[in-house]
């Protein structure tokens, strides 16, 4: 045999070998995204997908949200409409994470049927507004206590710039 088709055997082995490992590799450390009601029904076929790690994207169930007094510790609902799930996270809270909002959470469900999350991630407004005339950053925290929103913003006119005086 020549030196030559050697060569491209034993080349064509090892790309076969190394797809057929990355292959294998990528399905054994896929983490799934689920919504509530697919991890739901993935649990009843296989009840040993809780030892698995998944993320599950959901919204926040309005009013479920209980925080821990260090910051570091956060207790909520999830749902997709279907399924529910309570969520129970340890770690650096996002600033963007209240009621209401879309959530991705990582980590595994546990035996009592509660999420362990180990990451927690929170959707950004889509866009964001100025603040409205008059607003002051301390007034946050009374509308945040009281469980409002702060109010939206009006646009407002742009500022005209002064007319050029004509040359004299």
């Amino acid at each position: 045999m020549q030196p030559r088709i050697k060569f491209l055997l034993g080349g064509a082995v090892v790309l076969g070998a190394a797809g057929v490992l990355m292959v294998g590799s990528i399905k054994d450390t896929a983490v799934y995204f689920l919504t509530p009601a697919e991890l739901q029904a993935k649990v009843v076929a296989d009840p040993g997908i809780r030892e698995t790690g998944v993320k599950i994207g959901a919204r926040v169930v309005h009013g479920s949200v209980e925080r821990d007094s260090s910051g570091k510790r956060v207790v909520f609902d999830v749902t997709d409409g279907k399924a529910t799930y309570k969520v129970d996270y340890r770690g650096l809270i996002p600033d963007t994470f209240s009621d209401s909002v879309d959530v991705v959470v990582e980590g595994r469900l546990g035996a009592d049927g509660v999420f362990h999350a180990t990451t927690l991630l929170a959707k950004c407004a889509s866009r964001y507004e100025a603040a409205p005339k008059g607003y002051k950053p301390e007034m946050r925290a009374a509308y945040k206590a009281a469980g409002q929103a702060a109010p939206a913003s009006t646009p407002s006119a742009a500022p005209t710039a002064p007319a050029a005086k004509p040359p004299e």
